[in-house]
Parts: C-alpha cells; structure tokens; sequence
C-alpha cells in the first residue's frame, strides 16, 4: 500500500474501489434476468470491466472491499419492477454526481485515465446498445395512458360536480373506463396493423393495460372515500399529477428526454381538461335541474 498518497485521494479510490466491485454484482444480477442473448452479452461485458477496474484499485490500495450489499438488493429490485434499462441509466446518473476527481488521481495512478475513459463512453456505448422490449412500446403507453388520464380526469370531474353520490360517480367512471379501454386497446391493434406492423397485438396490449391501470388508480378515491366526493375528487387530481409526474421520470431517464417540458405538457392538458369539466358538470346540473 502506498502510504504517500494524499488522504483525498485515498478515500476516493477506496470509494471506486467498493463501487466497482458493487456495480460488478448488479451487472451480472440484472443480466441472469435477461432473455435476449445479446442484451445479457452486453450486461456481462460491462460487469467483466468493472471487475477488472475494481482488481486494478485492490492491486493498487493492497487490500480487498467488499460490496454494498443494501445497494445490489435496491437496484435488484429496481430491476424488478421498472427494467434494466432504467436501472442501468440511474445508475450512471449515480456515478456522474460522485465527486471523483481523476485528473488529481491520475498523479498518483497510471491506469486512472483509462479507467475514467471507460466509465464515461465505453459503458455509455454498450447501455445504450440494449434494446429493452418494453421501451419499444412506449409510444403505446403513453396512448393509453394519456388517454385514460385526459378523459377519465374530465368525466370523474364532470360527474363530482353533476352527481352526488359517490357510488354513482365511481359506477359510471369504472364502465366508462374499462369501456373506453377496450376501445383504444381495439384502435391501437387496428391502426398498427394498417400500418404494417407484426406487433399489432403487442402493442394493443400494452396499451390497454396502461389505460386500466391509470382508470383504477384514477377510481379508487371514489370507492374508498364514499361520504366526501369533493375530498376523493382532491386525491383523484393529486394521483393525476404523481402519475403523470412518475412515468415522465422513468421515460425521461431511460429514453434521455426532456423531463420538465413534457410534465407540464401532460399536467396542463389533463388539468385544463378537468377545470373544464368542472364547469360543463356545474352547468349540466343547474340547467337541467338533476340532483342525484
């Protein structure tokens, strides 16, 4: 070990050192997950280097590291429910805010630079050769999704406004929904097959379920608060903005898009959409009198 390196740079290679071998373990965790051949290859490929990269600060420093266990586990399950891609994409955001400084460690580490070059374009390259099936179908998810979100938003306010009781509201939301489901489910399988696509029932699918699961979280304000329409229409609206806020994050960190522009393009039409909703129900009611 050499003891002439400065403390700074000490900690510093130590803290790469625990995130190679670390990262090493999530690369090869997430690519056993991984059907396609060349998907895994990739994985396995970035997990072989940071392991050399991690054999190569334990040569240097003299003593071994063991991983951060708690983080192979989060990123396992991050895998789990939201893709590798995803993971992967965090992952290197992680790397980027670590202060590492490697022109102050290249003094004192031949190899440093190589090591750097790799982490900054050689596994850039290989991440973005993967080819996730579910980022494929983004498109139709977001179809379903924003669908769902501007015309359930619309009549579950129209309705708050128009009907009293809450039961009826949930009632015609929930057949609205999972009729207005099929229906763009059914749209989407035609025009993709107009279209000439193999996948037409694929991403039928992917779009139907977007627009489901968006109407039954849209829903179940109304069916668990039933004496306070008003409050559950306050939730509905606030799982609006997490929604549209939550799948614009995920698609702009494993796309690379721009996360600012299109949350607010999302949140200003769903929103807009539901204020006017709001006044055609008020109307609706004093003019032809209803009071359900």
């Amino acid at each position: 070990m050499d003891y002439s390196l400065p403390d700074s740079v000490r900690r510093q290679i130590i803290a790469m050192q625990k995130g190679e071998i670390t990262e090493h373990y999530v690369y090869l965790n997430i690519a056993k997950r991984v059907k396609n051949p060349k998907n895994r290859a990739i994985l396995k490929q970035i997990g072989a280097d940071e392991l050399s990269h991690y054999n190569l600060w334990t040569e240097f420093l003299g003593v071994t590291a063991k991983p951060t266990y708690w983080k192979i586990i989060w990123y396992g399950i991050i895998n789990f429910l939201l893709g590798y891609t995803f993971t992967l994409k965090i992952m290197e955001r992680g790397e980027k805010r670590a202060q590492i400084n490697y022109i102050e460690i290249c003094n004192y580490v031949a190899d440093a630079e190589r090591i750097a070059h790799d982490e900054d374009i050689h596994e850039k390259e290989l991440i973005d050769l993967l080819d996730e099936e579910r980022l494929n179908y983004v498109g139709s998810m977001v179809l379903g999704l924003n669908d769902a979100l501007v015309e359930l938003t619309g009549a579950l306010a129209g309705l708050t406004f128009a009907i009293t009781d809450t039961r009826l509201i949930s009632l015609s939301g929930l057949i609205t929904g999972i009729a207005a489901s099929f229906s763009m489910a059914a749209s989407q399988y035609l025009s993709a097959k107009a279209d000439g696509r193999k996948d037409a029932l694929k991403s039928s699918v992917y779009t139907g379920i977007a627009y489901i699961i968006t109407v039954t979280i849209l829903i179940m304000p109304y069916l668990l608060i039933q004496n306070n329409r008003f409050l559950a229409l306050g939730i509905m609206l606030a799982s609006v903005v997490i929604i549209i806020f939550g799948f614009n994050y995920y698609i702009s960190v494993a796309k690379n898009l721009n996360f600012r522009k299109r949350f607010f393009q999302m949140i200003v039409i769903s929103l807009g959409v539901a204020s006017l909703s709001f006044l055609i129900g008020t109307v609706v009611k004093m003019v032809l009198g209803i009071n359900i």
